[in-house]
């Protein structure tokens, strides 16, 4: 598989590296420096630019038939509208907020719990993550993709940055610190007791692997796809 990165910033480093370790070819390198987007010779694109790049990058690549992996945050407003120009295109798009493996079991946790906490509403919800002080959206794709789903299955209706809330309002504390990683944290919290899950990423291997995981998977397919197609038919 030949494979074009588009940002080249630490993901897109672990990226290469990952594709490296599984046999493929980065056949190009899209940063700041570079721009240029003849991608003749690539067979995908991952994508890991900034919220600022992301849309016209996806475009891009969608115009040139290249399938688009793409794990940039801060730029879903656009998202229906990418699926959408996607399909018109008869193109291959797959996006996920977070690629990790574990982030996804995680994300299915946090949906089961959600639902058992619905009719406790004794206990007051809160979500708070971390990240590295360069990461430039604020809360985290991961986050509002957590708190989005808890939305669908109890009776939150919306949720804040940083904010105080109402009963009805999920409050999401980020922090931007060091070389953090990537924390998350589900918490509910009564007079009593507190519930909390949590997920804590090491490194940012996995978060690479799942990407270039998905990449593999979307070659010969057309249409718009989720990381959970590429969880139910992983192959590592």
């Amino acid at each position: 598989m030949n494979a074009a990165i588009i940002g080249y910033g630490k993901m897109g480093k672990e990226v290469e590296k990952v594709l490296i370790s599984r046999g493929h070819k980065v056949s190009k390198i899209i940063d700041l420096s570079n721009t240029n987007f003849d991608l003749e010779d690539s067979d995908v694109a991952i994508i890991f630019s900034s919220p600022e790049s992301v849309y016209k990058n996806i475009r891009n690549c969608l115009d040139l038939k290249i399938p688009v992996i793409c794990g940039s945050t801060g730029w879903t407003d656009d998202l229906k509208e990418i699926e959408e120009y996607c399909k018109s295109l008869n193109g291959t798009f797959l996006f996920s907020p977070n690629f990790s493996i574990g982030v996804n079991l995680f994300f299915e946790l946090n949906k089961y719990l959600s639902k058992m906490m619905k009719n406790h509403e004794d206990y007051k919800l809160n979500i708070n993550e971390k990240h590295h002080i360069e990461k430039e959206d604020k809360p985290s794709g991961t986050a509002i993709k957590l708190a989005n789903d808890i939305i669908k299955n109890s009776n939150y209706s919306s949720w804040i940055l940083d904010c105080n809330t109402t009963k009805n309002d999920i409050n999401i504390d980020s922090y931007r610190e060091g070389n953090e990683k990537g924390f998350h944290e589900i918490k509910y919290t009564s007079k009593n007791d507190e519930i909390t899950i949590s997920h804590n990423a090491k490194n940012r291997f996995s978060f690479a692997l799942g990407s270039v995981l998905s990449a593999e998977y979307v070659i010969g397919k057309k249409g718009v796809f989720t990381i959970n197609d590429v969880i139910n038919n992983i192959k590592l």
